[in-house]
């Protein structure tokens, strides 16, 4: 799949290519993106418990640092899925709705949560695409 320049959007860097944000990536992303996922609707609760945790971020920015590997990772893998369940849902209201809602599939956890890990957010990915397909049960 290709990166939509609506990724982008949600981690607050103009629109590169992919090997880009795999360096950018590689680098660390700024803290700063954490308030563009904010302001598109992410809460502060919902960042600490996916991307990473509050003490962690105030350290960071105190010293300047870009967030780690993992939480630039996490920053990618969060954005990925806003933007492509803002498409599917065609609203940004709608999206966040199913994001936050349990699901039986995912023993009762909300696919936001499933977030943490890549393979949880290929799980949330995967059912999206079925879900734009008409295939999701």
């Amino acid at each position: 799949m290709a990166t939509t320049p609506q990724i982008f959007e949600f981690i607050g860097l103009p629109p590169q290519s992919e090997f880009d944000l795999a360096k950018i990536t590689e680098n660390g992303i700024s803290p700063d993106s954490l308030g563009v996922l904010k302001a598109k609707g992410l809460t502060f609760t919902e960042i600490s418990e996916i991307i990473v945790s509050p003490r962690t971020l105030k350290h960071r920015r105190a010293r300047q640092e870009p967030l780690s590997n993992e939480e630039s990772d996490r920053v990618v893998r969060v954005a990925r899925i806003l933007s492509l369940a803002e498409d599917v849902f065609a609203s940004r209201e709608k999206a966040f709705i199913w994001l936050r809602t349990a699901d039986d599939r995912l023993d009762n956890r909300a696919p936001l949560r499933m977030l943490v890990t890549e393979s949880g957010g290929r799980l949330v990915e995967n059912m999206l695409w079925q879900i734009d397909e008409g295939i999701y049960s």
